[in-house]
């Protein structure tokens, strides 16, 4: 069993073998959308590629509305874990698996009957509204497969094993691929089959994970018997885990009216729009990764009452946050236009040159959502829910605010500048925030030592 208590040893050494595997997790994760998208642009056509980038905002929406539950929920066991309350974990593993059944089925109901509606809100053109409609509905169809991955991934997390879903998430990847190959490049199936191996590949990791975890972790694998709500811990779920939900479906739910306002400047932006939010994906998820381990670190510590260890765990954290940003902007300032050629072939050559615009702008920017990852992790870890969803609310309302103010003007790269604006924002409000609270978080801390 690779569990890790974070509570005493090297805070480095720690953090770095915790981030890793979450970084490289996310990654494979990412290749899911990135294999679909590249293989749907090439194979078929751009205009297949803009139904999947339309689709994007509201899988998101799904997505992480079930992460944010299932992240919320192990802040609880994470700091249960440090605590050495193995009974607690256990409870809170069997409440956060019932309640999610019960939310991922009606998630996936509501979904199927609602996806037309919402791509009319987002002004998708006619000849992509069906494409689009279609694929989402394959796509809420697997809502619980997507809940299951999750809800375990984040428990063994929680008990300091992040390698096991990353093991797991690498051969649903590869899978992923392999099935897009040959049923979309070989075959030459639609779109719609780009949804279906997608969900397949979520299913696989979701089975692998339960399996792993009841050969190989007794502490999170549950008897029949316990599979039932408890009361108080569900109570705290939902408010760790309902907070977080809403703070990570802010996101998708601005981007849903900063899709609309690119929908609007028509398919060509669209297309170069989807190409570029995926490689914003590569920078952007690695930095919530190690965000995700400074919140696992402090929800730990602060369970068993180490209170400066929490602190200087943060700064490592903040450390690492910047070291993965120096090598993603050489990376992206290097490689942006090869990569826009691997979404869209050399004969659109206005999609490529607004999506390298796009990019060498973006490069030098992902340092700010490093910064913001980074204290909304420790935040989270602190058991401080409410002021990520209020920072995030600011920063998304900003940048959908100025992204129809300023793509009209200058095109796709005034969504970049957009971003700018918003994460400007929440970093004014953070960093005040944080240093004013900072003796509130040390006696809760000790608090929970001398409980």
């Amino acid at each position: 069993m690779a569990l890790m208590r974070m509570t005493s040893g090297n805070i480095p050494r720690q953090l770095a073998a915790y981030a890793v595997p979450l970084v490289l997790g996310n990654l494979f994760q990412l290749t899911y959308n990135v294999v679909d998208s590249a293989i749907v642009g090439r194979f078929i056509g751009k205009e297949a590629l803009a139904a999947v980038g339309t689709a994007s905002p509201v899988m998101n929406l799904l997505i992480l509305g079930v992460s944010g539950l299932c992240i919320g929920a192990s802040v609880i066991m994470s700091e249960a874990f440090g605590a050495r309350d193995d009974g607690k974990v256990r409870r809170e593993m069997a409440t956060v698996s019932v309640f999610g059944f019960w939310f991922s089925a009606v998630c996936a109901a509501l979904g199927t009957l609602l996806a037309v509606p919402l791509l009319r809100l987002l002004q998708t053109p006619d000849e992509v509204l069906g494409l689009t409609a279609s694929y989402l509905r394959v796509v809420f169809w697997g809502t619980p497969f997507t809940f299951f991955y999750n809800a375990v991934a984040s428990a063994l997390k929680s008990v300091g094993d992040s390698k096991t879903p990353l093991r797991f998430l690498a051969f649903a990847s590869v899978l992923n691929g392999c099935l897009d190959l040959v049923f979309i490049g070989l075959l030459g199936f639609g779109v719609i089959c780009s949804a279906a191996t997608t969900v397949i590949a979520e299913a696989v990791s979701a089975v692998l994970c339960i399996v792993y975890v009841y050969k190989n972790i007794p502490v999170l694998a549950l008897e029949p018997r316990e599979f039932r709500m408890d009361r108080p811990l569900l109570g705290l779920t939902l408010r760790y885990g309902g907070v977080t939900a809403l703070q990570q479906a802010c996101q998708p739910v601005g981007k849903l009216f900063i899709q609309g306002a690119i929908n609007s400047l028509g398919v060509d932006a669209m297309a170069a729009f989807n190409a570029v939010t995926r490689v914003d994906d590569y920078a952007f998820t690695p930095e919530q990764s190690i965000a995700s381990a400074i919140t696992t670190f402090t929800a730990q510590n602060r369970g068993a009452g180490e209170t400066k260890r929490m602190f200087r765990g943060f700064r490592v954290g903040l450390a690492l946050e910047t070291g993965y940003w120096v090598c993603v902007c050489a990376a992206t300032l290097a490689l942006r236009e090869p990569l826009m050629h691997l979404f869209i072939g050399a004969s659109e050559p206005e999609v490529t040159a607004a999506g390298c615009e796009y990019l060498g702008v973006m490069a030098f920017l992902y340092l700010m959502p490093a910064f913001t990852n980074g204290i909304q992790g420790f935040f989270r870890g602190a058991g401080d829910m409410g002021v990520t969803l209020w920072n995030t609310f600011l920063q998304i309302s900003l940048r959908a605010v100025f992204v129809w103010v300023l793509t009209p003007r200058v095109g796709l790269v005034g969504a970049a500048w957009a971003c700018a604006v918003g994460w400007g924002a929440m970093l004014a409000f953070q960093i005040p925030y944080y240093f004013v609270r900072r003796r509130v978080y040390a006696s809760r801390a000790q608090s929970k030592e001398h409980a």
